[in-house]
């Protein structure tokens, strides 16, 4: 029996395209339940207030003594909502600094 000898095709080269589209997908999927389970990491203050939302604020004086003029200065606040209602502003927030107090 001859044996005959046959040249092998060389496959079609295949898209790599659907791959790409489920790794895509597979990060977004990844990045929304990061945003949505463990984006906030936010605690949630105990509530004091019942019926009504209440503010808070974790220092109600900053006293630097004296500051040269030119110099910044930084402070951090907590403002935390302690009521079990939301908390609304009918006005821009603002913050007020008085010298020489």
């Amino acid at each position: 029996m001859p044996r005959y000898r046959t040249k092998l095709q060389p496959r079609p080269k295949q898209s790599l395209l659907p791959i790409w589209f489920a790794l895509v997908g597979l990060v977004l999927i990844v990045i929304a339940a990061w945003a949505l389970l463990g984006g906030s990491r936010q605690s949630k203050a105990a509530i004091e207030v019942q019926g009504a939302p209440r503010l808070k604020v974790d220092t109600a004086v900053i006293d630097r003594g004296n500051v040269r003029l030119g110099t910044l200065v930084r402070d951090e606040v907590r403002v935390t909502n302690v009521g079990d209602q939301p908390l609304r502003f009918t006005e821009a927030p603002y913050v007020e600094v008085r010298a020489g107090c």
